[in-house]
């Protein structure tokens, strides 16, 4: 059962949080410092370690090892190699211990900045304007962290602490496999419920259900020739645009109403089909040797990961059938992200408790979103029945430019952590 709070001591966890929020949004713009793109997370995660110390827990790195994760079913085939950005916890012990333990979690990983001259600021000098943080990560999801953290030293503040186990997880890549966050998950005891506290789209939000995803990479080898003699050659940038343009035909399947699932009515085009990146050619006169396109690929619940991976092998394989292609070589790989789809219980106990505190706290309610991205929270729904509240502040233009959070929205969902943590856990003296 949770804890009813004393009125007091409900007081006092509120007037702390409100006595932090400046240290919070410092704390803030020092994360949102490190650029902390695949492959260089490490300044952010040595940033949480210090925080966590700050905290008066002791950090502790937690490897994500491949020969490990890769027989489970939430594994993704990695992107780059994991030595040297080890993902780090920390974890509050209660004297004694009587309520529910939980578990905090967050991605310090951010996409690329993108055009960077595009940005009012630079992406990763965090700038304040009109009560809104700017800069890359600001709002996916280091505000989420910072809530967290800030939320767990407001009871601290107010003399109290949590009368159950609180582990704390700063992960790696959930922007790109997950791996950091099953790598924690394994090596940690199975709490009784996790926060997640993922940006809302413009809005507070409460995650009801997310899409899976499939990354996929397509090399084609073509022949080069002199741009004079082009009609001899076969360009590679031409060939991987004729098979990348084969999925068009099958995104538009995979949104036809009868696959759609119930949890996404009245979302428009909820499985999409990104072409993210393409590397190709050599000379603007010759005639393009090879060309790389990465797509990602949606899947709807009532679909898995490993079906939506059969579907893009046999559309490549259709694709190389047309006549532009003859003569080439076409490569096809699995990379990054291999993920199922998800609905989380929104009838569960931790987030029937956050949507009540939310609402106390703010006079509003969290907005239900089914995401068509993903979360690292499908791992602890899908593998280890884990109720989950994933739930997070204003944020606007995640992985665009300009990416923002609401300061008052982060300062509300503190709040709302705060006293969801020290109803879910009860309460102790520190």
């Amino acid at each position: 059962m949770t804890e009813t709070l004393d009125p007091g001591a409900r007081r006092a966890i509120l007037e702390a949080v409100d006595a932090l929020r400046d240290e919070g949004i410092e704390t803030l713009k020092r994360l949102v410092r490190c650029p902390s793109t695949l492959g260089h997370e490490q300044s952010a995660l040595e940033e949480m370690a210090r925080i966590y110390a700050g905290l008066g827990l002791a950090p502790r790195r937690v490897p994500t090892v491949p020969a490990e994760l890769a027989s489970h079913p939430g594994f993704s085939p990695p992107l780059i190699a994991y030595e040297g950005r080890d993902n780090v916890v920390a974890v509050h012990q209660p004297k004694a211990r009587r309520g529910r333990s939980l578990t905090l979690q967050g991605h310090v990983d951010v996409v690329p900045e993108g055009a960077a001259d595009m940005w009012v600021t630079p992406p990763y000098e965090p700038d304040i304007r009109e009560g809104r943080m700017y800069g890359r990560g600001a709002g996916d999801m280091k505000a989420g962290i910072i809530s967290y953290v800030m939320a767990f030293k407001a009871l601290r503040l107010a003399g109290l602490q949590p009368a159950a186990e609180v582990q704390m997880q700063s992960v790696i890549e959930e922007e790109c496999s997950g791996n950091g966050a099953l790598a924690c998950m394994l090596a940690l005891p199975k709490t009784d419920a996790v926060i997640i506290p993922e940006p809302g789209p413009g809005m507070d939000a409460l995650y009801t259900a997310e899409v899976g995803v499939v990354w996929a990479w397509v090399t084609v080898s073509g022949r080069p020739a002199h741009v004079r003699d082009m009609q001899a050659g076969l360009n590679a940038i031409e060939a991987a645009t004729i098979i990348a343009g084969a999925f068009k035909d099958y995104e538009r399947e995979m949104n036809d109403g009868s696959r759609i699932h119930p949890a996404f009515r009245g979302i428009n085009h909820p499985v999409n089909v990104n072409l993210g990146t393409i590397e190709g050619g050599e000379w603007n006169s010759s005639v393009a040797t090879r060309c790389r396109i990465g797509m990602r690929v949606g899947v709807m619940m009532g679909y898995t990961a490993a079906q939506t991976k059969a579907d893009i092998e046999r559309l490549v394989e259709q694709a190389k059938q047309h006549e532009r292609l003859r003569g080439a070589h076409v490569r096809l790989e699995f990379k990054g992200f291999m993920a199922d789809p998800c609905v989380f219980d929104t009838d569960a106990a931790i987030v029937q408790l956050a949507r009540r505190s939310y609402a106390e706290l703010t006079g509003g309610s969290l907005r239900d979103y089914p995401a068509t991205g993903l979360t690292d929270g499908r791992f602890f729904t899908l593998y280890q029945d884990t109720p989950v509240a994933c739930f997070g502040p204003d944020a606007v233009d995640i992985h665009g430019i300009d990416e923002n959070v609401g300061l008052d929205s982060m300062h509300g969902i503190t709040r709302t952590i705060a006293l969801t943590m020290a109803e879910w856990c009860g309460i102790e003296k520190a």
